[in-house]
Parts: C-alpha cells; sequence; structure tokens
C-alpha cells in the first residue's frame, strides 16, 4: 500500500472489498478488460480540454483574434478549479437506472457533444460573447465529466493497478489531442468551421458508447449518506490525516509539479503558426510525431510505473518533462532564424521549412512522450493520495488546484510572449518547472517505492 493513503481508507477498503488480488502475469495486466476502459475513457476525457486549447486556439488566430485576447481565453478553464465545490454533489447522488457514475457520465458527454458542435456557428469577429459563453459551457461540463471518470477510474483499479492503468489513461488522454489539434485543424483548410466543430463534437460518441457497457465500480465503504457529509467529510480527512503542515505541503506539490509544462504548452498551436507553419503542417508533422510518441509513452509508462512504483516515476519523469520544455526553447530559438531567412532561402531555390519540419516533429514527440509520462505519475499520486469513501470530492480538490495554473498563470502567456518573445518565454517556463521537484525528497522519498 502506498505511503499516502491513509489508515482508515485502507481498513475502509479491506472491510468492504477483498484481499488484493494477485498480479495477474504477462501482457495480460497490462491487457485487460480495465486496461481497455482506462484507454476509452481518456480518450472522451481529454478531447473538450484540447479541443479548448488546440482548434479553439487555432480558430481564433486564423480569425484575425490577437495573441493577447487568446491568451485570455484560458480563463474560460476557470471551472477545472473550483470542480471540487459541486463534486460532493456526484458523491452523494445518483441516477435511477445507469447509477452513480455512469449517470453522471453519460448526462456530460450527451451535453458535451451538442455544445462541441454548436461553436462553429458562430463568429469570432461579430459574436464573440457567444463563443466565450459556449467556451465555458464547454469547460463546466468537460471538468464535471472529469470529477466522475477519476472517480470511477481509482474505483476501478485497485491499488497496484493504478500506476500502469493511469498511465494508460493519461496517454490516451494525450492522444485525444489528434482529433482537434490534427484532423480538425486539417478539415479546416477545406471545409467550414461548423463542419469541423460538428464533426469534432462528434468524436464523443465512443465515450457514451463506453459508458452504456460498463458496469458501476464496486464501493468502498458506506457513500456518504447526507449533502452535509459528503461535503465536510473529505475535506476533514484530509486535514486531519498527518495534520495541516503536511496537507499545505501536498497542495503546494500539486499546484508546482506541472506548472512550467502547462504554461509552456498553452499557446503551442500559436506558436507553430508563428514560426511559419500552416494548420496541415502542424496536423500531419507535429499531432502525428505526438501519436507515436504517446503510444510508445503509454506502453512504456505503464510498466515502468509498474516497475519503479510511483515515486520514483514523480522524479524520473518530471526531470523528462522539465527537459521537453528545453525543447520549445530550441526550436523557437532555431526556427525563428530558419523562418527569419525565408526569403534569402527561396531566392537560392532552397526550402525554407524543411529543418524547421524536422525539428517540431522531434519536439512534439520529446513533448507528448515525456510530458505524458509525467502526468501518468502525477495522477497516480493523487488517486493513492485520496481515501476510497470520498473519491469524487477528493479527487476533484486536488486535480482542482493541479489546474490553477492551466487556468489562471496562462491567461497570461500572451502577454510574456509579448514582453519577452518565444525563446525567453519557454526558459521562463522551464525555471517554473523546477520548485515542483524540490519538494519530492519531502513528497514521494526515492527510497520508498508507493505502490
Amino acid at each position: 500500500m502506498s505511503q499516502n493513503t491513509h489508515p482508515d481508507s485502507a481498513k475502509q477498503a479491506a472491510s468492504s472489498s477483498q484481499v488484493q488480488p494477485a498480479h495477474p502475469a504477462g501482457w495480460r495486466h497490462y491487457f485487460n478488460r480495465k486496461m481497455l476502459i482506462c484507454v476509452m475513457l481518456g480518450f472522451t476525457s481529454g478531447l473538450p480540454l484540447f479541443m479548448l486549447y488546440n482548434l479553439l486556439s487555432a480558430w481564433l488566430r486564423a480569425e484575425q483574434v490577437d495573441l493577447k485576447s487568446i491568451g485570455l481565453f484560458a480563463l474560460v478553464g476557470f471551472p477545472y478549479t473550483w470542480k471540487f465545490i459541486w463534486s460532493p454533489l456526484m458523491d452523494r447522488f445518483h441516477f435511477p437506472l445507469l447509477g452513480r457514475r455512469r449517470g453522471w457520465m453519460f448526462i456530460t458527454q450527451l451535453a458535451l457533444l451538442a455544445s462541441i458542435g454548436s461553436l462553429g456557428f458562430y463568429s469570432p469577429v461579430n459574436e464573440l460573447h457567444m463563443i466565450v459563453f459556449l467556451a465555458g459551457l464547454v469547460a463546466f461540463l468537460s471538468a464535471s465529466q472529469d470529477i466522475v471518470i477519476d472517480a470511477y477510474r481509482r474505483e476501478l483499479l485497485d491499488d497496484h493497478e493504478q500506476g500502469s492503468g493511469t498511465a494508460l489513461f493519461v496517454n490516451a488522454y494525450k492522444i485525444s489531442t489528434l482529433v482537434p489539434g490534427s484532423l480538425s485543424l486539417i478539415l479546416s483548410d477545406f471545409m467550414s468551421w461548423q463542419m469541423v466543430f460538428s464533426i469534432t463534437g462528434l468524436f464523443m460518441l465512443p465515450g457514451m458508447i463506453t459508458t452504456l457497457l460498463i458496469s458501476e465500480p464496486r464501493i468502498y465503504g458506506e457513500p456518504p449518506r447526507t449533502l452535509r457529509e459528503a461535503v465536510l467529510e473529505p475535506f476533514r480527512e484530509f486535514i486531519h490525516r498527518r495534520g495541516w503542515s503536511y496537507a499545505l505541503l501536498i497542495l503546494a506539490f500539486i499546484f508546482l509539479y506541472k506548472l512550467g509544462d502547462s504554461m509552456a504548452t498553452a499557446l503551442a498551436t500559436p506558436f507553430y503558426m508563428d514560426l511559419g507553419f500552416s494548420r496541415t503542417q502542424i496536423g500531419l508533422v507535429a499531432k502525428n510525431a505526438g501519436l507515436w510518441a504517446s503510444l510508445a509513452g503509454g506502453v512504456l509508462g505503464a510498466v515502468w510505473l509498474e516497475k519503479t512504483g510511483i515515486n520514483r516515476g514523480l522524479w524520473i519523469f518530471g526531470v523528462l518533462q522539465a527537459a521537453a520544455i528545453l525543447g520549445f526553447a530550441l526550436l523557437a530559438h532555431t526556427g525563428v532564424g530558419v523562418v527569419g531567412m525565408a526569403n534569402q532561402l527561396q531566392a537560392a531555390g532552397a526550402t525554407a521549412n524543411e529543418p524547421n519540419t524536422l525539428l517540431l516533429g522531434l519536439v512534439i514527440g520529446m513533448e507528448a512522450f515525456s510530458v505524458g509520462l509525467g502526468t501518468a505519475a502525477f495522477t497516480a499520486f493523487i488517486a493513492t493520495t485520496t481515501d476510497a469513501r470520498y473519491t469524487a470530492t477528493q479527487f476533484a480538490l486536488f486535480t482542482s488546484l493541479a489546474a490553477v495554473p492551466r487556468t489562471f498563470f496562462n491567461a497570461f502567456t500572451g502577454y510574456i510572449v509579448a514582453e519577452t518573445g518565444w525563446f525567453n518565454f519557454f526558459l521562463i517556463c522551464f525555471v517554473l518547472a523546477l520548485p515542483g521537484m524540490l519538494l519530492l525528497p519531502k513528497i514521494a522519498p526515492w527510497q520508498t517505492k508507493a505502490a
């Protein structure tokens, strides 16, 4: 059992479920029904978020919306930072036919399909207020879907499966960016934005079908009997677990660990466009490089976390995700220089974008591989930190805090880039990735192998 799991939680789980099963042998440990569910739910969980941060920003940039305004669109992610407020409702109430977890999942997925499909029917030039409203609605529904999917995954997987299951979930989450960040971008060069957003929304269907086919997870102990209990007990348990000081240390780590990475990728698509790449090039080169790297990261991440444990995964993958930020800095330094020489090269009969295209693929591949691994270990750590009786609320609290940089700090990235340029911006992001790593000796000691 992880050192981060509360003893009371362990007693509750032991009394209400069963003895942990032995590890299945060979490939069946990584390729079974539970892992397939994690993959499908990971894809449907990531799609709305990447639609907001990839496709929406590309659409606004293509319609000549200024970079500062695009950066401010990060504020539509406000629900991700406050989802713990309504998460007790998802612990307390259930639906008669589908149940507590599956009911909330299906309702949010159906609403997301409709909301995403509606976006393209409005003009960024004349109806920006409606786009802001719909983007905010998508963020609220997406955050709500994340609450219940995170709770379902935590309850579906045994402790020894959290690392491998979360690794596959996170990498499927990352792979979902290929729809709004690749396919949709390519389609936008050949069809209207109305059709693009409608097609993008239809990719919620696999998640809806999965929700209908799976069964409700087992329940550890008694779920909250009243709304008051659902609201208060998760916070009281977390604070009293090991005292205020340790609780604050965990919260600081959750806030800082992904800060630099989150800021570095906030304006990724506008960054590539500013370097001179077309939307089709971004879709084909950058996102396909990310696909194969994410697939490799998904398989290796599951195996590595199983062998090394979550604690050491946080160390190893944290270093890799920080190094990925430096790759963006290299692309900014080299890429801008090559694009700047475009006229001279074209006059000489050379192809201006060839060096950039190769470097772009390498940098995006490294980002998809290493950041996906870091997110897998980070999310598995959060899962083992929750008390099994209050899964939805505590998981939502921790992931809400982790989303603060993505929402508030990312809103200012456009201003930072305008003042510093892309190269210096990525160096700043790299520095901001270090404080979270410095907390690892206290939070996840290398010598202790967590579940």
